[in-house]
């Protein structure tokens, strides 16, 4: 026979501190996503001042030249391009791996291990040679951010970014509009977050240029330090 739906008190608040528990998932933290945004806008300032005065953090400039580059007939330096944005693909689908692995895992919360391996390439990237490894050192970087912004698409349930602003200005923008024409005090709020990520990623550049003038190519060692609270703030969790 097939067993009856399951009913009852004990169910229905089960259900009920289950929904509860998930809206307080740290990862979907606003404090976990100003730490990331603030890796964010310091990998962008590494590799621009750094690693040949590129963005690695998002790929439409490299597929822009990319398309120029083929254009022009110039495949070698097309293929230059190409690299950081098949490492951005891959780190998306091995993000989606892990999550896929790891989802029910009780030990450690998926997204933490998404941290640990970006934790790990910094470290590698931090004692590439400037110069002669800046595009191998700028592969690992988008292949990690690619890990970021996969693994991390909400703030408070809202969909945001932490290694690009695009979207999130627009988001900002939208939230302060619905604010002014309904006059929802939860519209403001949730542009004020978006301008806190916002903040937090040029904070994260600001820094990134101050690290990078005191310890050159080893400044990348000072995002494990925030990628770590992140880690730990996420040992707290209080669901998957």
């Amino acid at each position: 026979m097939k067993k009856p739906p399951p009913c009852g008190t004990g169910f229905i608040l089960q259900r009920l501190m289950g929904q509860k528990l998930k809206q307080k998932q740290m990862s979907d933290s606003l404090t976990v996503g100003v730490l990331l945004a603030v890796v964010g806008g310091f990998l962008d300032a590494y590799t621009y001042l750094l690693r040949g005065h590129v963005f690695a953090n998002a790929q439409t400039g490299n597929i822009v030249l990319l398309g120029l580059s083929a254009a022009q007939g110039e495949f070698l330096k097309a293929s230059y391009y190409l690299l950081p944005i098949l490492a951005f693909l891959c780190g998306v689908l091995l993000t989606e791996w892990i999550r896929s692995r790891f989802q029910n895992c009780q030990a450690i919360h998926w997204r933490q291990l998404v941290v640990a391996v970006e934790m790990v390439l910094l470290v590698i990237v931090a004692f590439l040679p400037l110069g002669s490894w800046d595009s191998a050192a700028n592969i690992m970087i988008s292949l990690l951010c690619a890990m970021q912004v996969e693994g991390f698409r909400k703030i408070l349930g809202n969909a945001a970014a932490t290694t690009m602003c695009t979207g999130n200005l627009r988001s900002a923008a939208e939230r302060f509009y619905l604010f002014w024409t309904t006059g929802d005090p939860s519209r403001r709020t949730e542009s004020l977050h978006y301008c806190g990520i916002i903040l937090s990623f040029i904070g994260g550049a600001a820094l990134g240029t101050f690290c990078c003038r005191l310890f050159a190519g080893h400044a990348v060692l000072i995002c494990c330090g925030f990628l770590l609270l992140a880690f730990g703030m996420m040992s707290f969790r209080n669901s998957r």
